[in-house]
C-alpha cells in the first residue's frame, strides 16, 4: 500500500479518567473512537494511583476496537499520535515489562511533606529557575523519589533493571515491544527534572531527588520519529510520529502557535495555557513556565514555550457530585439543574479536593461549601460547583493578562465539561470575553493526530488543517456578566478560608 492510500491517523489519548483511541480521516474529522473508563484507586486520603497494566490493556483494546468498529484496516493508518495525562509516573522492570508499583497520579499529594522539607532547605528558587515549575507534589520528581524509596524496601528488582517514565513513556515502550524508552519535551518539562534552557535532564535536580540518570527516558522533539509499533500488536508496523502532554496537544489543536493565544481544557482538572513563543516567559503570579512543543523546522530545532495555570479539580468536581455524593445521576444532569435556579442561593464551593493549584499552590487546602442555609437546595449546590470551575479560570486569566501585558480577547475551550452550556455561558460572563467552543471537544486527541499526520505528510499545512476545524458555538457575555463578576469577589473570600487546612 502506498503512502497516498494511508488516509487515516490514530490518536491515543491516555487520560486520567479513561483511555481512548480516535481515528481521524484526511479531512481532520473523527472517523471513529473507542473509550474505556480507567478505575481510580485511593489507598489513603490524598493518594491517587492507577494500574499501569490496566492503562496498557485498555490502550490495546481501544486500538483494536476502533479499527473493528470502523472497518478501517491497520494498513490504512499512516501514523499514530500519542497524548497523555502528565506528571503521572511509574517504575517498571525492563526484563519482564511488569510495573514495580502502581503509577502515582498527578493529583496525588503523598509527597507534600517532602516538598515542605525541600522548601525549608531553600530549594524553591533553584527548582523554579531550572524547570519553570513550582516546588509541588503535583510534578513527577517527588513521586519518582517516593517510588524509588519504596522499591528499595519492597522490590526484588535491581536498580539496573528499572526504567522510569511518565505515561507516554510507558505506552511507547509497550507499543514498540519494549524497544523504545523515550519521552518528548512537553511531557519531560512537567517532571520537575528537565532544565528548560538546555532541554536535557538536569543533573543537579536528578541528584537532589535521588534519581539515577540511567533509568530516565531519552528526550526528543514532540514531532518526530518515535519508532514503530510492534507488528504483533495490529499486524503491521505503524510509525509513532508525535507525542504531547495532553494540555500541549490541545493548545496545538486550537492553532495557538503564536504568543498571546490561549486555551482552556476542562477535563479532570482545568488547564489554561498561553503560547509565549520562542522565549521562556517567567510569571509574577506563580504560573508555570513550560514547553509547549518542539519540532524540527528547515533542519533546525524550534521550541514553543508557554505559561500555564493548572487547576487540579474541574470535571472531577462534577464526577464527585455523581459518584461521591449521588447528587446527580449523570454529568449531563448538572446543566439543567444549574439552570433551574436563578442564582447560587448564597452557596459557594471551593474545588480544592486535591489542594489548590495556580495561582495559590496550596497543598494543604481542602474543598468546602460555604454560605449554606436551609434555603440551599441541591440545584444551588450543583450551580455553585459549576460556578467555581469558571471562577478558577478567571483567576488564572487575570494572572496571564498581567504577566503577558496584553489582555486575552477570546478563550478557546475544549474537554468534556465544555458540553455544559451553563458552565460555558457563565465562563463568558465572569471573564467578560467570548468563549469559543469547537465542534470536536477532544482537542487533546485532535492535536496529537494533527502533529502525527503533518509529520508523515497526510496534511501539508498546519494552519490550513487547524483553520478547517468547525466551531460549534461562541458564547458571548450576557446580561448576567455583572452579577457573575460581583460573585467572583465573594468566591475569592471563600477560597481564603480553605487554605492551609492540612498542615504537613
Amino acid at each position: 500500500m502506498t503512502t497516498q492510500q494511508k488516509n487515516y491517523v490514530m490518536a491515543l489519548d491516555l487520560g486520567t479518567t479513561g483511555n481512548r483511541a480516535i481515528i481521524f480521516d484526511h479531512t481532520g474529522a473523527i472517523a471513529g473512537q473507542a473509550y474505556k473508563e480507567l478505575p481510580q484507586s485511593y489507598p489513603q486520603p490524598g493518594w491517587v494511583e492507577h494500574d499501569p497494566k490496566h492503562i496498557w490493556d485498555d490502550t490495546k483494546w481501544a486500538m483494536k476496537r476502533v479499527l473493528a468498529d470502523t472497518g478501517i484496516s491497520a494498513e490504512s493508518i499512516a501514523a499514530i499520535g500519542l497524548t497523555v495525562q502528565r506528571e503521572t509516573c511509574l517504575l517498571w522492570d525492563k526484563t519482564t515489562g511488569k510495573p514495580i508499583h502502581p503509577a502515582i497520579v498527578w493529583q496525588d499529594r503523598r509527597t507534600a511533606s517532602f516538598c515542605k522539607e525541600l522548601e525549608a532547605a531553600g530549594h524553591v528558587e533553584e527548582v523554579y529557575d531550572r524547570t519553570g515549575l513550582v516546588l509541588d507534589a503535583y510534578f513527577s520528581a517527588t513521586k519518582l523519589h517516593w517510588l524509588l524509596d519504596w522499591a528499595k524496601q519492597h522490590s526484588d528488582v535491581p536498580l539496573e533493571n528499572m526504567l522510569a517514565g511518565t505515561v507516554d513513556t510507558w505506552a511507547l515502550w509497550n507499543l514498540t515491544g519494549g524497544k523504545i524508552h523515550r519521552t518528548d519535551h512537553s511531557n519531560a518539562s512537567r517532571t520537575m527534572l528537565l532544565n528548560l534552557e538546555t532541554q536535557k535532564w538536569d543533573e543537579k535536580l536528578l541528584d537532589l531527588f535521588g534519581i539515577p540518570a540511567h533509568i530516565m527516558p531519552e528526550v526528543q522533539s514532540s514531532l518526530g520519529e518515535f519508532g514503530v509499533t510492534d507488528a504483533s500488536l495490529l499486524g503491521v508496523e505503524i510509525p509513532v510520529t508525535a507525542i504531547f502532554g495532553d494540555q500541549q496537544a490541545a493548545l496545538y489543536a486550537h492553532g495557538c502557535d503564536r504568543p498571546g493565544l490561549l486555551k482552556c481544557t476542562y477535563g479532570t482538572g482545568a488547564f489554561l495555557v498561553v503560547n509565549t513563543g520562542a522565549d521562556i516567559a517567567r510569571s509574577q503570579h506563580r504560573l508555570l513556565s513550560t514547553i509547549a512543543w518542539t519540532q524540527m523546522v528547515d533542519g533546525k530545532p524550534k521550541t514553543d514555550y508557554a505559561l500555564e495555570g493548572s487547576m487540579f479539580t474541574a470535571g472531577a468536581c462534577i464526577q464527585w457530585l455523581r459518584d461521591g455524593l449521588g447528587i446527580i445521576k449523570t454529568a449531563g444532569d448538572s446543566d439543567p439543574l444549574a439552570q433551574s435556579v436563578p442564582d447560587n442561593g448564597g452557596a459557594y464551593f471551593v474545588p480544592a479536593l486535591s489542594g489548590l493549584g495556580a495561582p495559590h499552590w496550596d497543598m494543604g487546602a481542602r474543598g468546602a461549601f460555604l454560605g449554606l442555609t436551609r434555603g440551599v437546595e441541591k440545584a444551588h449546590m450543583v450551580r455553585a460547583v459549576l460556578e467555581a470551575i469558571a471562577f478558577q479560570a478567571r483567576e488564572v486569566v487575570e494572572a496571564i493578562n498581567s504577566d503577558c501585558g496584553t489582555p486575552i480577547k477570546t478563550l478557546k475551550v475544549d474537554g468534556g465539561a465544555c458540553n455544559n452550556d451553563f458552565l460555558m455561558q457563565f465562563q463568558a460572563d465572569v471573564l467578560g470575553i467570548p468563549v469559543e467552543r469547537p465542534a470536536v471537544l477532544d482537542a487533546t486527541a485532535q492535536g496529537a493526530a494533527f502533529g502525527a499526520g503533518l509529520a508523515v505528510g497526510l496534511w501539508d499545512d498546519y494552519h490550513t488543517i487547524v483553520g478547517d476545524r468547525p466551531i460549534d458555538k461562541t458564547f458571548e457575555p450576557s446580561v448576567g456578566a455583572a452579577s457573575a463578576q460581583n460573585n467572583f469577589a465573594i468566591w475569592q473570600d471563600a477560597v481564603g478560608r480553605t487554605k492551609n487546612w492540612i498542615v504537613s
